[in-house]
């Protein structure tokens, strides 16, 4: 478990400079430069993922129950992990309504994607690692709106190609992640 947290604490650490120390963030970027700060953001991100992956591997092999997931709580987070698939290409498209509506889609999929996995799964390792991303997106996503208070309340005026193919994009993704990579790469298979 001590190293699931400390990848959380790496990946959820640098994913909050923003939250907590913005001021901090753009000294550094202007120290010294975006490329360089672009770079030692990544790596660090990246280092933080590969020990959470590790860490939540170890942690998985002698799971701590602390409920039994009912039997519909699966086809529930298929829905909600659906919407996050959605949700991410969204977040990189200017001139679609989602974005112009959320304000920060990126964000709410992560939100989604964790509260998904949650209700799915039961153990000590599922509720540090989910629970934490949740935690992390809800604060990200209040402290984003106080920033930029009209981010989330624009009026649909985004072109409907601007949903159309992030729809198309996220939700093929989305199958072949839950039918084919969930299996092969996490060891699951939400829906046999």
């Amino acid at each position: 478990m001590a190293l699931l947290i400390l990848g959380l604490v790496i990946f959820l650490g640098i994913h909050s400079i923003r939250i907590f120390a913005n001021d901090w963030r753009t000294a550094q970027i202007a120290r010294m430069g975006p490329n360089k700060w672009k770079m030692l953001f990544s790596v660090t991100a990246l280092i933080g993922i590969v020990v959470i992956i590790w860490g939540y591997g170890i942690a998985r092999a002698q799971p701590v129950w602390l409920w039994t997931p009912p039997r519909w709580a699966p086809h529930l987070a298929g829905l909600l992990t659906a919407l996050a698939f959605i949700l991410f290409p969204a977040s990189h498209v200017r001139n679609g309504r989602i974005k112009a509506v959320v304000g920060h889609p990126m964000v709410l999929g992560v939100g989604l994607w964790a509260l998904a996995h949650l209700l799915a799964n039961g153990t000590l390792s599922a509720v540090v690692l989910f629970g934490a991303f949740l935690l992390w997106s809800v604060i990200d996503f209040a402290v984003s709106l106080r920033r930029e208070p009209a981010a989330g309340l624009a009026s649909a005026n985004g072109k409907l190609m601007g949903d159309i193919i992030p729809s198309v994009v996220g939700l093929v993704l989305w199958a072949l992640f839950a039918f084919v990579l969930h299996g092969w790469l996490i060891g699951v298979r939400p829906f046999s």
